[in-house]
């Protein structure tokens, strides 16, 4: 008899965490260090990624699918670990669902908001996530008179899933994209992407070591936490965690990614195909 899974308002069930891919994979990092008693199901759509340059109708309908696969899973929480698909899908996630929903983009206006100075703020990401203007619209929802400026890097991504985390090329293009924001005197800088925290080295070294660097993975991380505890949902201390790893296409190359980006080896990796 197959087992049933967990009652999604049980503190025990798991997390559910989705991407497009793997950039996802930061922010389940974070829930990882954050909330170390939490157990998470992640899926990275990879047989569809990416999701940047798709119409907001098809990301939205990307996201109901998955949300539906993990509430089978039992999941108590669903994670947007995405820019594009929270910039597009959220509202219709949380409009569907009877659990929590969270997103990546609240939470990193908010961090931005409270790290700016003088309110420039600048924000790079991918084209899909700079053109929904969801950063805009959250963080002149905080502040007003906040002046956003939105770069899309659309080479970062392939950047760091080839490696060249620190490489000369890496440089070359950080400074083609982030030296107008530079020159546009922003204090804050929201990375728009979960690739982009791996980048963090040679975005700070183009930007100027006084830009506040906003990490979003870290950052919907805690929010993350600060939703389960008021629902009551939070694991229980001492909790041993388990942790699932399911791709929708190419499993072999989604493990020796996710070792880069969680830092360490993935025992397995499901394979569920979607739409």
């Amino acid at each position: 008899m197959t087992a049933l899974p967990p009652d999604a308002h049980d503190p025990a069930a798991p997390i559910g965490v989705f991407d497009s891919g793997i950039g996802g994979l930061t922010v389940a990092r974070e829930i990882m260090r954050q909330l170390p008693h939490e157990s998470i199901v992640y899926f990275g759509d990879t047989a569809r990624v990416p999701y940047g340059p798709k119409s907001p109708e098809t990301v939205r309908r990307y996201s109901r699918e998955i949300a539906e696969f993990l509430r089978q899973q039992g999941v108590k929480a669903i994670v947007v670990a995405c820019n594009t698909a929270t910039a597009h899908a959220l509202p219709t996630l949380r409009a569907e669902q009877t659990i929590p929903v969270v997103g990546v983009v609240e939470p990193g206006a908010r961090a931005a908001v409270r790290a700016t100075r003088g309110a420039a703020i600048g924000v790079i990401g991918t084209v899909g996530t700079i053109a929904s203007g969801a950063y805009d619209r959250a963080i002149r929802a905080l502040r007003p008179d906040a002046e956003v400026l939105g770069t899309a890097c659309p080479l970062f991504v392939p950047l760091v899933e080839e490696g060249w985390l620190s490489h000369e090329a890496t440089r070359l293009v950080a400074h083609e994209y982030l030296d107008p924001l530079r020159d546009r005197h922003v204090d804050t800088l929201v990375l728009g992407c979960t690739h982009y925290p791996l980048l963090k080295g040679v975005v700070g070294e183009v930007v100027g070591r006084a830009v506040r660097l906003i990490d979003s993975a870290e950052e919907t991380a805690a929010e993350t936490g600060r939703v389960l505890a008021e629902r009551g949902l939070s694991a229980p201390a001492g909790s041993a965690p388990r942790h699932r790893f399911v791709a929708s296409d190419a499993p072999d190359h989604f493990s020796r990614m996710a070792q880069r980006f969680l830092g360490t080896p993935l025992e397995r990796v499901e394979t569920v195909t979607l739409g």
